[in-house]
């Protein structure tokens, strides 16, 4: 049997903590329930029946640190269930995203600092890259 490794560790506290945070964002409440969607939000989905409006980030389309950012609208292929469908492109390289439960976002490069945008989660990935090449995250 294997030894129990803090790689191993980690992984299964961080299981048990997205499954217990899955229930709590699922579970109805009064308040959800009676909520009106403004028009500055829009349906990214449905869980369990219920539609979830979030705020639709703004595009962007910016050089920053020398390196050029991108983000907007995905326009199909790729890891839209993550990122609401929202792409973001650090030179032209897709630079996964995924929004959060409460709202923030991360990506595969600084996936432990959440930030409130994805334009804030491109300049943290050009922060933490320090001037290396992003890799294309590997989709097989």
């Amino acid at each position: 049997m294997p030894e129990l490794s803090r790689r191993r560790a980690l992984t299964a506290a961080a299981a048990l903590a997205t499954v217990a945070g899955v229930q709590t964002v699922t579970a109805p409440t009064a308040t959800t329930a009676s909520a009106t969607p403004t028009a500055s939000t829009r349906s990214s989905g449905s869980a369990a029946g219920h539609d979830h409006h979030v705020p639709t980030p703004s595009p962007f389309d910016e050089v920053y640190k020398g390196r050029r950012i991108q983000g907007g609208p995905a326009s199909g292929g790729g890891h839209e269930h993550h990122g609401g469908g929202y792409a973001v492109l650090v030179d032209g390289v897709e630079l996964h995203v995924m929004r959060n439960a409460d709202g923030s976002w991360i990506s595969v490069v600084s996936h432990y600092e959440p930030v409130p945008t994805p334009r804030a989660a491109a300049r943290a990935a050009v922060d933490e890259l320090q001037g290396a090449a992003l890799l294309p995250f590997p989709t097989g």
